[in-house]
């Protein structure tokens, strides 16, 4: 099994525009790659991420988007910051069109919830996470 693989991550998304605010402008992704659909049947995407990253979130939309967002409370993007979430990246977060939402007592003990403007929940953990253990 390879030790380091990429991860890719895709959703459906309704408003492209108001996501990359969010995402680039609120939480501090970069813009890694924007595609526009040419003909019928292909989508606009946007891949976000962080450069030295091995994930990126695909966010696909456009006219032609057969699949709508339908998020649960447990869609959940986890972010491992280790650190106290400061107010000024929830602040952030919400001026970009995030709300803030409960998300039980172990991830509001642990950080922050907020909805992207489709539903779909990130969650900004103060915990650290290592697979080793």
């Amino acid at each position: 099994m390879v030790n380091e693989v990429a991860v890719r991550i895709a959703r459906p998304c309704t408003d492209l525009a108001a996501a990359e605010r969010f995402y680039v402008e609120g939480l501090g992704l970069a813009l890694l790659h924007r595609i526009a659909a040419n003909r019928p049947g292909e989508h606009d995407l946007l891949i976000l991420g962080r450069r030295e990253a091995n994930w990126h979130l695909e966010l696909v939309g456009g006219a032609d988007l057969s699949v709508r967002p339908a998020p649960t409370a447990q869609d959940l993007l986890v972010l491992y910051l280790g650190r106290p979430i400061d107010d000024a990246t929830i602040d952030g977060l919400k001026q970009a069109g995030g709300r803030v939402v409960a998300q039980g007592p172990y991830w509001d003990r642990w950080g922050v919830t907020v909805e992207d403007p489709d539903g779909y929940r990130v969650v900004l953990s103060s915990r650290s996470w290592s697979n080793a253990g």
